[in-house]
């Protein structure tokens, strides 16, 4: 990657709670957080909430313990794939290499928009954030650094509504003072172990010598040097699969280990991709679902259904198998992913042997999808309760 590459994270602050304030603005700077009352996590908190320590996904029960006048918020379906869908339209309005990496964070590419120099990167980044807010209410931070690794841990220094910006060769100075937790992968226990051993900041890294860093991180201390240093020549790669699979993947603020709770975040992804699949006339054979762990391996597992479907119904019995079948090693994990693929064209075909028993959830999914576009609010979908 060229030294001078402009590469933009850009992400969005508190988003679902961020999304259900655009619909109620009388409630903003309010302890606010989406999630369940019953049996339920919070999905997302307000930063006010987050000040008296309602954190993503703790059990609903618990934050209303912690924080007695929390305001919950319950999901409202299709709402939130529908504002990432436009969000990330309005940043291909200003550059078409845009990584769209989960529903609410993204990396851009600005090479190909020919700005001369820093300032006008600077005024085209702030355009943007600026015209997000004032097209759909949304929050956003950014970061911006010659690579992928630089410019996520930037984004996220100052939320909500950051604004960083790291000058090509100044990476390494950047991260240098920064706590050794602001690298990717270093989780909580590992950032507890590494300041025992004397790495509380990022540049203590550099400060060691090759016998002690590897004494430290083993055979993969010459990565761990790497990071330190900024460098990181990912590129910033398009996906063009939207008609060939549906997929959202959620990183959580903190490893979760709580299987039941894995498991209705799935179940909220599936009541999110659905409404997409059925607007583009589509039908989804195949349900893979994906965990990634604290160290960053991930393992997948899929099933497809004998015949692709539109409904929720068919898919909810595959979520626990599946999700069991992935999550191999008992360890929390830092995320989790739902894909469907195997899509085909067209309407579902009739099952003469089946009555109309799918024929009336079709109607009431499109009623309910039409329900949720005009900004409703519905809590139930197929028996599935959040």
């Amino acid at each position: 990657m060229p030294a001078k590459a402009v590469i933009v994270h850009l992400d969005a602050d508190a988003f679902f709670v961020s999304c259900e304030l655009a619909l109620k603005p009388e409630l903003r700077g309010t302890k606010c957080a989406v999630g369940g009352r019953e049996r339920g996590i919070i999905s997302s908190a307000s930063y006010e909430a987050r000040a008296c320590g309602v954190y993503t996904p703790m059990p609903t029960s618990r934050a209303l313990q912690v924080c007695p006048d929390l305001i919950l918020l319950p999901h409202t379906f299709g709402l939130y794939s529908r504002v990432s869908r436009r969000m990330f339209d309005l940043c291909e309005t200003l550059t078409p290499v845009v990584q769209r990496n989960s529903i609410d964070e993204g990396y851009l590419d600005l090479g190909p928009c020919g700005l001369a120099d820093a300032a006008a990167v600077d005024a085209a980044m702030r355009g943007l954030q600026a015209r997000i807010w004032d097209e759909l209410s949304i929050p956003v931070s950014i970061g911006i650094a010659t690579n992928k690794l630089v410019a996520q841990i930037a984004s996220k220094l100052c939320k909500p509504r950051g604004f960083v910006s790291v000058a090509p060769g100044a990476e390494a100075a950047f991260l240098a003072p920064l706590d050794i937790g602001k690298l990717p992968g270093v989780g909580a226990k590992t950032e507890t172990t590494l300041k025992a051993r004397g790495v509380a900041k990022i540049g203590d890294v550099l400060a060691r010598s090759e016998s002690e860093l590897a004494a430290i991180f083993g055979d993969g201390w010459r990565a761990m040097v790497a990071m330190a240093r900024g460098e990181d020549f990912r590129p910033v790669e398009v996906d063009r699969e939207d008609a060939k699979s549906y997929s959202q993947q959620e990183t959580f603020g903190a490893d979760v280990g709580d299987f039941a709770a894995i498991e209705r975040v799935v179940k909220r992804m599936i009541d999110e991709l659905l409404p997409q699949v059925r607007a583009d006339g589509k039908r989804a054979r195949t349900l893979t679902l994906k965990v990634r762990y604290g160290d960053f391996t991930q393992e997948t597992a899929g099933r497809s259904l004998p015949e692709a479907s539109d409904l929720e119904g068919p898919f909810y019995p595959l979520v626990e198998p599946l999700l069991r079948k992935a999550w191999t090693r008992r360890r929390p994990l830092r995320l989790v992913g739902a894909r469907f693929s195997g899509i085909e064209d067209g309407p579902a075909q009739m099952d003469l042997f089946a009555g109309e028993t799918d024929e009336k959830k079709r109607r009431l999914a499109a009623v309910l999808d039409r329900l949720n576009a005009a900004g409703g609010t519905a809590r139930v979908r197929h028996g599935h309760q959040i």
